[in-house]
């Protein structure tokens, strides 16, 4: 990002070759560029995220090939990541990286984060560890990752795990493994609607059913805890459930599981009218697991008791 000359705003203006002319790295490997988008991450959508992880597929289904860096905004990085990730059926490496600071600050954090993700893919251990998050020194998994911080440069953390491992000057090095699940099929298509809803203290069924009415094919809760609504959101709940359209709980809490446990509108309600429940999937990861499932015609049920 640079501000616009114009109106100040910070928008997309840096190319692939810029990024490596910043990296000032004399003795660094050979890089191939791919300009595949420029677009700011929360303007990213489904059927852009799908031709991201058709490009990286395209690349690590290369000999010539050892790894694949891309470049993404911060905001939405967690759920591209986690796409790209649940799509991938290679050995090959993929590194996710960005910045928090503008590319015309001095003190931007672009090309740290570049060199990093770069030397990460080229690892000789980062093999068959799938797409990661490299950010602020340290690696991430894709299930895992979350953007924790609005502008701080360690914007990335794991919560409940903690990093993959850490790039210490030229050295990275892997504490553990990621705990990564089989390659979902390819979708055929794009990717349908999946509602995302945060529910709150005094929540009721409103939002549910909006998203009935505009045609979605799955909803996400973000609920309370160990995974709670309350009685005003269970008949919501059901009515979707009726209609066929699958209720998945994740807790907005960022670490630990859900699990059905509590009457009164709690987790063991919402269990019993039908939803289901992700474990420690975070919602925004939880939703693009319905719509890779969905658009490949999968088994919401099955790929949930895989991913838990």
């Amino acid at each position: 990002m640079r501000p616009d000359p114009d109106t100040g705003k910070l928008v997309p203006a840096v190319s692939g070759d810029e990024l490596v002319e910043m990296l000032r790295w004399k003795d660094g490997p050979p890089l191939e560029l791919d300009d595949f988008a420029s677009v700011p991450s929360f303007d990213m959508h489904g059927d852009l995220v799908l031709a991201l992880a058709n490009r990286v597929a395209e690349h690590c289904g290369r000999e010539d090939v050892a790894g694949v860096v891309v470049t993404h905004g911060t905001d939405t990085m967690e759920e591209t990541v986690y796409a790209v990730d649940r799509l991938h059926d290679s050995e090959r490496p993929v590194a996710f990286t960005g910045a928090q600071r503008a590319a015309d600050e001095p003190d931007t954090d672009g090309p740290r984060n570049l060199r990093s993700a770069i030397q990460v893919a080229l690892d000789r251990e980062s093999p068959g560890r799938g797409a990661l998050v490299v950010f602020a020194g340290e690696i991430h998994a894709a299930r895992e990752a979350r953007k924790v911080h609005t502008s701080a440069l360690r914007a990335f953390d794991s919560p409940g795990y903690g990093p993959l491992g850490h790039v210490d000057g030229e050295r990275v090095t892997y504490r553990r493994g990621p705990d990564r699940r089989p390659p979902l099929s390819p979708p055929d298509g794009s990717l349908p609607r999946v509602d995302l809803i945060r529910l709150h203290a005094g929540s009721d069924d409103r939002f549910l059913r909006c998203s009935l009415d505009a045609g979605a094919r799955a909803i996400v809760l973000e609920a309370t805890g160990r995974g709670n609504a309350n009685e005003r959101v269970l008949p919501g709940v059901e009515a979707a459930v009726a209609a066929g359209v699958p209720v998945v709980v994740c807790s907005r809490c960022l670490a630990g599981r859900v699990e059905p446990v509590y009457g009164r509108g709690g987790g063991k309600d919402l269990a019993e009218v039908g939803a289901h429940f992700a474990g420690d999937l975070a919602g925004p990861k939880a939703r693009v697991l319905l719509q890779l499932v969905l658009a490949a015609g999968g088994d919401v049920s099955e790929a949930l008791a895989a991913e838990a």
